[in-house]
């Protein structure tokens, strides 16, 4: 059986999402996601919360440009995606790493929200629609072309 990379995370938006494009041209919006476990505190009898942690999510494309005009900070939300580890030269000259989840989705979490759906104009007929749809998302662009 092969291994599998996915990963999904509930939380709430750290931050306004950040839209920029690469040199090519290619949307990209970053958002911090602030991962946080209910528990039940044994001394109050009371349910808290513990954060686990804050998780970097790469959108790319249409959706990234979907994520920046639709959610903002505080908004509690579901991404799905692959873990990524990449790694990146400071200005000392030192290698640093960094692990990110490359999203495949990111949607509203409906728990405690509303949310009004605006499906955007899609191009081409029915059949390409339809093998758009199936296919699975493009692969982000090479390292080269990543804005940071």
């Amino acid at each position: 059986m092969a291994a599998e990379n996915q990963i999904t995370i509930i939380g709430n938006l750290a931050d306004d999402p950040e839209l920029r494009y690469t040199q090519s041209g290619v949307a990209v919006t970053n958002v911090r996601v602030a991962v946080n476990r209910r528990k039940r505190n044994q001394e109050t009898n009371e349910w808290e919360d513990a954060l686990d942690g804050f998780f970097t999510c790469n959108v790319w494309r249409e959706q990234a440009e979907n994520v920046a005009e639709s959610l903002s900070k505080g908004d509690r939300v579901l991404v799905l995606g692959r873990l990524r580890s990449r790694s990146y030269d400071t200005k000392e000259g030192e290698t640093r790493w960094v692990t990110e989840i490359e999203a495949d989705e990111v949607t509203p979490s409906l728990r405690w929200a509303r949310a009004e759906v605006t499906r955007n104009p899609r191009g081409g007929g029915g059949g390409q629609r339809a093998s758009a749809e199936s296919a699975p998302p493009p692969p982000p662009p090479d390292s080269d072309d990543v804005p940071f």
